[in-house]
Parts: C-alpha cells; structure tokens; sequence
C-alpha cells in the first residue's frame, strides 16, 4: 500500500511508477518535494469575467464572448514546418458577436492541423483571452475556445451567464518553467489533492504572526495559487499573501543562519595561545598600521584564542591594507607550528602577494606559490614541499583546494577577494585541515541588508581608515569634446615616470556590441604615443603570458596597460598614477571603483578618468556621477545594490543556493528583514524549545550546514 501524500513527498508520488518529462525536468531543477513546487508560482490567478457583449471587451482586460464565424483565414507558417514536421498555419477568424453588431477578430499563431480543422469546421464559438488592439481593431492572440452549436449559440445572454457558472470561476496561468509549459506544470499542480492545501505546516508560532499582523503560511499559499473562493482573489488580499511570504523568506533565512553560527561554535578549533602580541610583526611594515587594522587584528587574535574555528570576513575598501592584515595572521598561526594558506581569484594577484610576501618576510619564512601554470615538475615539488611541513605559507589559486593538494598541519586559510569563489571551494580547502581557522577578505563592501542575509552567519571586521601614505584618487568623467586634453594629461604623467591603466570592456571587435575593444584601443594608443611602451593584457591569455605582461608592468617596462577588467581584482603597482576606463556605462558602479584603486596606492596621488567616446543617456551619466563624486566604496555598494540588485552582486549563485528569492528583495523589504531578524533572536532568548524545533525543521537540508 502507498504511503500517503504529504508536502514533503517527492512530486513523482504524484503519477505512481508512470514516466512523465515534466517530473523528470522538475527533479533535474532542484523541485524534489512537493514543498520545493509550491514555490513556483503562477504568473497570476485571476477571477474570471462572466460572458458578455463585443462591446465591452477593452484593451488588456481578460474577455469570454460568443459568436458566429464570418470569416476564416489561413495562412502558412513556413518558420514553423520543417523535416518530417507536420506543415503549420496561422489562422484567422472575424466572429461576429451573439449580443451586439460588434465583431471581434481571433487570430492563432503555429497551429497544428488538427486545430486548423477543429476551427475551420465550427460555424459558431465560444472563446475567452486578453484583448488587445491591431490596427485600431480588437483582437484576442491565441484564445482558449471550444465550438458550439447553433441551438447554443441562440441562447439569450442570460441563459448563457447560467451556462457559464458551471464552468471553472479562477484562471491560473503558469509560466513556463525549464521548457514546461504552462499547461503541464499547471497539470502537476492539478494532481496535488485538495486536502494537501489546509495542511501546510506552518513555523511561525501563533505570538508571531499577531505580532506582524500575518496571515497563516497555507492562506498565503492558497491565495496566491489561486486555491480559494474567488471573493478571496482581492488585490488587498493577495497583497497579505505577499507580505507573508516576504516575511516567511527572511525568517528562514535568518534560522538558517543562526543554525550555521551554532554548529561552529560546536566545533573544536585550533587554540593559538601564544598569539597575543601581533604587534611583534606590524614592524616588518614600513608603516603604522591604522586604527581599523589593529581592531581586525585584535578581532582576528580573539577567535584565534577561543577554541573554535574562525569564520570572520575582513571587508575595507580598495587600498585600506586588508593584505597586510592577513599576512601578520598567517605569520601568527606559522608562529604556532601550523601552515597558512592564501587562495586569490587570479593567478596575477597570487603572484603578486606571493613576490609581497617574499618581500615582508624575508628568508624567516618558507613561503611558495601554487598556481596553474606552473610546470608539473615544480608543482610536484611544491606539493610535496607541502604535504612535508616544508612550507609555512603557500599563495595560489584554485589549485589550492585541488585533490591533489596535502597540508601537514594547516591552521589558517585566507580567501582574497571571497566573492570570487563559491562556498564549497572554500570549503574544500578549509576541510584540509581539522579545526582550521578562515578568513575571507572582499575590497566590495557589503551593505547592511546584505550583512544580515549572505553573510549573516560571519563574523565581519571592517576596515575604514587608509594608511596615512595613501594620496587618494580624483576622478573625472571625460567628455568626448575633452578626449585630447585626457590624452595630453595622460603624456604628462608618464613623462614623469609614471605609468598607466587603460581599461576596455571586450577583447575583439564585436558588430552586436557598440563598444570599444582592446585590439582596437591598443592600436590607437601605439599610435598616439608611438614613443611609449604600450602592451595588451586580457582573460584569453595564456597564464604565462598574462603573468609576463603582469611583470613587465610591475618591473616598470611597460608605460601603458591596456587591458580588460582583469586588473579589477587586488593589482598593486604604487607606481601607477593614472587609470582610464573607457566606456565606463558598460560597467557596475563596484567594478569601477575597485579598478578606480589601483591607482593613488602609494606616495603619487591617483587620477581616474571615465571616459566616453559618445554621447551616454542621462541614467548612464547619473551613475557615473556616483563614482565622479563619491570615494566612500560603502555608499557607493549601497547604490549598486540598488541599481543592480541582489541577484549576483557578490556572486551568491557560487554557493549552491538559489541565487533569488521568490518575493522577498533586500532593497524593497528592508523592514521585513529586520522584523524577522528581530523575532528569531527574541525566540532564541524568550522561548529556546519553540526556536529549537524550528531550527531542526528548516535548517536540517541546507547547502553550508552539509559543507562546515
């Protein structure tokens, strides 16, 4: 005997052992449980209009109508027939209305024959669609309809509104979802028994939802699959069930994180204690190192000490001395007989930290670099280096959490730029070790509603202050009419001695795209400056060659880079003084202000140029007067975030997560997020049993519990 259907059962209990394409699309897009379906929702669920006259139908409105075939129009669809395919038509029909002298024309896109005889043969039809107009007349594209007959068709309009209640009251229209289309995912949704509706379970306990005013979980849900009496299909009452599932979004999310946050502390971590005195290693530094550095540190020495495993994200913007930070941690825990590893994005930046490195610490420490392009032979030599105990701090790439890779004793792992990698990467690399501690480091600070969501579960130390060596950076938006006075300040600063960033959004010329390219751009500026050193650099390069670019600009024996954005991420040449990013509109407001701070790094003050070779529109001029007049990288997150939204901004679909929520948006609901922020840490405190069985409830399948 089958066991009985519930929400949380798999949707193929809902056909038995039959096949079906649909479920099979559905499992391979994560829809497992009858829980997973019920959020996906209809594009809408509406209350149907009664039948009526022509005379009514207006434009966007849905419309039922009955009438009688004037004129039938068929016409070949040659797009849509094709090899052993069955030849398709558009068809048209001029109907002419049953309870008025209006007519109304119905038009399908791509029909089978068997359509095309279904309407050529009816003599009078009942239809229903969303009206629309072409050419001053009302028309409906691709309405549901069925034949009638004449005896039908002369019903009286109140006959047929009798007629027409025992048909379906509430349309609800599916999107098309995975290649489903909207008519066999509204089929699946058809087959969940009707009991299963009352029988949502709900987390919140009843002193919340009075609390915050909200309707129960399986109200909103019924609501807004249309599962209710069409009186309780009112905008204010569909409005209630977005509020709830706002909320209901932010709630879990918030459980989640807490239950992530406890099940580290229940971890056992390494224990430095000899680690206090960090200053010892600030005076490798040819600087004092600012205010909120020390306070990262004294943060970083305090999880050190603890017993448990660090998860703290270190964030400060572009120039603030993040790298300086991670380099005293790892000297800390190398200090404790333990390894420390630092992964980066690119292999350019991972080179780059690697000769700093080298730098600051001289011959007191063993200190290799792990990167892809390296020959197997010295890989093979590094790897077992490692494996040895023969290296106290390793710098690469992703070649660092590779299967290959063997730490003796590994202590701390840093994460530059973290935003850059997915969360089971990170993970994978901070698992080769037990009882590891991690540290993520971003240059893109992270807005508040941001901070109680993606990184909730963190520990953040922030950054503000810039070392006092710091010149800073002015920027300028470059008009076309000022292209030649951006050129003759360009020439100025390399004769003296200074060098240049050059950014362009695309590698090759692209018809499709209207934007400057490197190849193009590299060729113009050899010839404006034909005296001047000026070398290519962009992502299709071969690692060797990227790196060799890299080092040419570093050992000064390149005046101008032009490159693509690949230099966004962590380059640090303090010689660079200029940085002139071309086509600015192309890019987010984070992305330029992180490649804005590459320049202004040392002693020589930073000049950043966007520059337009066109016209740009007035949006497009407004936010690049966000980067022109604002240096502060927090407002200027808080801006992107709105601009672009929460989606990908910091490249949360790495982490094995949906990348959006359904209705919930960090810009728009701020107020729910804080309100269920709020009510899971009183629940945490006032009633710990409630809190807990929550937790268990919706914490027990998530993607970072499985990965910690």
């Amino acid at each position: 005997m089958a066991a009985p259907i519930n929400w949380d059962s798999p949707i193929r209990s809902l056909i038995g052992k039959r096949k079906s394409k649909t479920i099979d699309k559905l499992e391979s897009s994560d829809i497992k449980s009858l829980n997973d379906l019920l959020w996906l929702f209809p594009l809408k669920a509406m209350v149907l209009p009664s039948v009526a006259s022509f005379k009514t139908a207006a434009e966007h409105s849905y419309f039922k109508g009955v009438g009688k075939i004037l004129n039938f129009s068929q016409k070949p669809n040659f797009r849509g027939s094709g090899k052993g395919r069955a030849p398709l038509s558009n068809v048209s029909l001029v109907i002419q209305d049953r309870f008025s002298p209006a007519t109304l024309t119905c038009k399908w896109f791509n029909c089978y024959p068997s359509a095309v005889s279904s309407l050529k043969g009816a003599d009078y039809i009942f239809f229903s669609g969303t009206v629309s107009t072409y050419l001053g007349t009302a028309q409906i594209v691709g309405p549901e309809y069925i034949p009638i007959t004449k005896d039908e068709f002369d019903l009286d309009l109140n006959a047929w509104l009798e007629k027409d209640k025992s048909r379906d009251e509430i349309k609800i229209s599916y999107p098309t979802f995975q290649g489903i289309s909207p008519t066999h995912l509204g089929g699946v949704f058809e087959k969940i028994p009707a009991e299963l509706w009352d029988a949502i379970k709900d987390p919140l306990p009843d002193s919340i939802l009075e609390k915050r005013d909200l309707i129960p979980l399986s109200a909103a849900f019924k609501r807004l699959h249309g599962r209710v009496p069409k009186d309780q299909l009112t905008e204010t009452a569909l409005d209630e069930a977005r509020a709830r599932l706002i909320y209901e979004e932010f709630f879990v999310e918030q459980i989640k994180i807490s239950a992530r946050k406890n099940l580290l502390k229940t971890k056992e971590g390494i224990k430095f204690t000899n680690s206090i005195n960090w200053q010892q290693f600030s005076k490798l530094f040819p600087y004092e190192l600012t205010t909120g550095q020390s306070n990262a540190l004294d943060d970083i020495v305090e999880n050190f000490s603890s017993g448990h495993p660090m998860m703290r994200l270190i964030q400060g913007d572009v120039g603030s001395g993040k790298t300086t930070v991670s380099f005293i941690a790892s000297a800390l825990a190398i200090k404790e007989g333990h390894q420390a590893a630092l992964m980066c994005p690119t292999e350019s930046l991972a080179l780059q930290h690697f000769l700093t490195a080298k730098e600051v610490f001289k011959e007191t420490l063993k200190i290799e670099c792990l990167i892809g392009s390296l020959s197997k032979k010295n890989k093979e030599e590094v790897l077992a280096r490692l494996q040895d105990g023969d290296i106290d701090f390793i710098i690469g790439t992703h070649a660092l959490f590779q299967d290959s890779v063997s730490f003796k004793n590994l202590g701390l792992v840093t994460i530059d730029e973290q935003h850059k990698f997915g969360v089971a990467q990170r993970m994978k690399l901070v698992n080769k070790g037990q009882g590891v501690h991690c540290m993520l480091m971003t240059a893109t600070p992270i807005p508040r509603s941001l901070s109680l969501t993606q990184y909730g579960d963190l520990e953040i130390s922030t950054i503000k202050s810039m070392p006092s060596n710091r010149k800073g950076t002015k920027t300028r938006i470059v008009a076309p009419e000022n292209y030649a006075k951006y050129l003759s300040f360009l020439k100025t600063r390399i004769e003296m001695k200074e060098q240049a960033y050059v950014v362009v959004p695309a590698i090759e010329d692209n018809p499709a795209q209207d934007m400057l390219n490197l190849e193009l751009v590299l060729k113009k500026y050899r010839e404006y400056f034909p005296l001047l050193r000026v070398q290519g650099l962009h992502g299709k390069m071969k690692a060797e060659e990227k790196n060799e670019a890299f080092m040419n600009f570093r050992n000064k024996e390149v005046d101008i880079l032009i490159s693509t954005s690949v230099i966004e991420v962590g380059i640090n040449n303090p010689n660079a003084s200029v940085m002139a990013i071309l086509n600015p509109e192309r890019f987010g407001l984070s992305s330029l202000h992180q490649m804005r701070g590459r320049v202004g790094r040392g002693e020589k003050p930073g000049f950043c140029f966007l520059v337009n070779d066109k016209p740009i529109s007035p949006t497009s001029q407004q936010r690049l007067k966000v980067i022109e007049s604002n240096n502060d990288g927090f407002i200027i997150a808080e801006e992107d975030l709105k601009l672009r939204g929460e989606g990908n901004l910091f490249g949360k679909e790495q982490s094995g997560e949906k990348s959006t929520k359904s209705f919930a948006s960090l810009i728009d609901h701020k107020d729910s997020l804080c309100a269920a922020r709020d009510d899971v840490e009183l629940l945490k405190t006032q009633s710990p049993a409630i809190f807990h069985r929550i937790e268990q409830n919706l914490a027990s399948d998530d993607f970072l519990l499985k990965t910690i």
